[in-house]
């Protein structure tokens, strides 16, 4: 048996139960790297608004945490374009070294929001690989656009998908390294629903530990982990690089899956909800912003590979931030279901049945030892009250129901309900009895 570990640091209206029902130190990131501005037609960019009376912002700096991945761009691209300054906020985009720092400068209220893991928020919440600390999500940042990549040395084995990966663990029986970006978080519960697709059971059959999303293709490089799972742009960034090919994207195993949240303390929405409101519409402008051309695509793809934010080339990040693929293997493709910021408004929405559906996965794997109250526990995390006064305010749709539903990879419905029973339904979860590729 191998090692399965986590390396971090120690029409109901379902909405009625919101718990509230108030409606490291960054230079100056306006650099040579990162000076796209808003164009002059743009509506509102770069217009400071001061709000007054009720609806003013409590605070009005607002440091928001953020990994260096594509995925930070909506973040990135409010401050760098003035839209927060539209809404009465300065927000100051922070660069974070991994996401357990993320966690605890959260928590510490060191950064007052994040861009964050999904599950890193409810782990948080849940007191799972960590001091308990209640949370809150304000909005959906993104959908899609992760990413399964294998060494070139699998590949050339033979394994360049889950089912040839399992016959290869079958025929060549040795360690086998997989890296994700934090135990409760989005890459994790990627890679295991990933590899358990394929009857590969992360428990018995591989070895997994926990890697910075900017140091992968390093370990991959250096022998260190056999497959990782990421964020952009380090799985293009391996294959552009020859050490790594795409086995599979995210949205191949679960089509529009939520990805990061804007993430925060409950305590900072109680004491600051008009900032918070604030910062979901400066970001949700960006998004849509983001998602008005191509053009804006590349320019968020100049401004964000920049040393301050990804530090990486735009041509790492500007062919998937398109929909253009290559695999390493000699295949290509424009996938229609690649990285969203926006889509008008679907992605945004921080639907109960996302959130609920991380916590059915850490029972799954081990992380929750009983099952939770998972619809309590989401009406308190997941702030649809002050989303849906944001997105009112600017004109965006938001879905009359809480929930939605999606069939993963393995032909298995979520919908949200039930979820305790979705949780143990699985036949391939922590701590099997008998390995699957046995």
């Amino acid at each position: 048996m191998r090692t399965f570990f986590f390396a971090c640091d120690p029409a109901l209206d379902l909405e009625a139960a919101s718990t509230d029902s108030t409606p490291m130190s960054q230079p100056d990131h306006a650099t040579a790297d990162s000076n796209v501005r808003a164009p002059a037609d743009l509506p509102g960019a770069r217009t400071a608004v001061h709000v007054q009376g009720s609806d003013k912002p409590e605070k009005e700096e607002v440091r928001i945490g953020f990994m260096p991945l594509t995925d930070c761009a909506s973040v990135v691209m409010a401050s760098e374009l003035g839209f927060d300054a539209k809404h009465g906020i300065k927000i100051v985009p922070t660069r974070e070294a991994s996401w357990a720092g993320v966690r605890d400068k959260l928590v510490s209220g060191e950064i007052d929001m994040a861009h964050a893991l999904y599950g890193l928020v409810y782990g948080v919440h849940l007191g799972i690989g960590g001091p308990k600390h209640d949370m809150a999500v304000l909005m959906t940042l993104s959908q899609n656009g992760q990413g399964l990549t294998l060494s070139r040395e699998l590949a050339a084995k033979g394994a360049t998908d889950a089912t040839s990966l399992a016959r290869l663990m079958k025929k060549e029986r040795r360690d086998y390294t997989f890296a994700q970006t934090f135990p409760t978080g989005t890459h994790a519960m990627w890679l295991y629903y990933w590899l358990a697709s394929a009857g590969i059971n992360p428990s018995t059959d591989t070895k997994v530990v926990t890697v910075p999303p900017s140091q992968m293709v390093a370990h991959m490089r250096d022998g260190h982990v056999d497959g990782f799972s990421v964020g952009e742009p380090w799985n293009h960034r391996a294959v552009i690089d020859g050490i790594g090919v795409t086995a599979a994207t995210s949205q191949e195993v679960w089509k529009n899956h939520p990805e990061k949240v804007l993430g925060t303390t409950s305590e900072f929405v109680r004491k600051h909800p008009n900032t918070c409101r604030a910062a979901v519409m400066a970001v949700l402008e960006a998004s849509r912003w983001i998602e008005a051309s191509p053009q804006n695509k590349l320019k968020m793809a100049e401004t964000i590979a920049g040393r301050a934010f990804v530090n990486t080339s735009v041509e790492a990040i500007s062919p998937r931030i398109l929909g253009r693929y290559q695999n390493g293997m000699g295949r290509s493709w424009d996938d229609p279901d690649s990285l969203s910021f926006f889509s008008d408004g679907s992605v945004n929405f921080p639907y109960l049945s996302d959130g609920m559906w991380f916590m059915t996965q850490h029972k799954r794997w081990g992380l929750l030892r009983e099952h939770p109250d998972y619809l309590a526990v989401a009406r308190q995390i997941n702030r649809t009250d002050l989303y849906r006064q944001a997105a009112s305010a600017l004109n965006i749709s938001a879905p009359a129901q809480p929930m939605r539903s999606s069939t993963l990879i393995d032909g298995v419905l979520w919908n949200g309900t039930e979820p305790a029973a979705y949780a143990d339904s699985f036949r391939i979860r922590f701590a099997a009895p008998q390995s699957a590729l046995a």
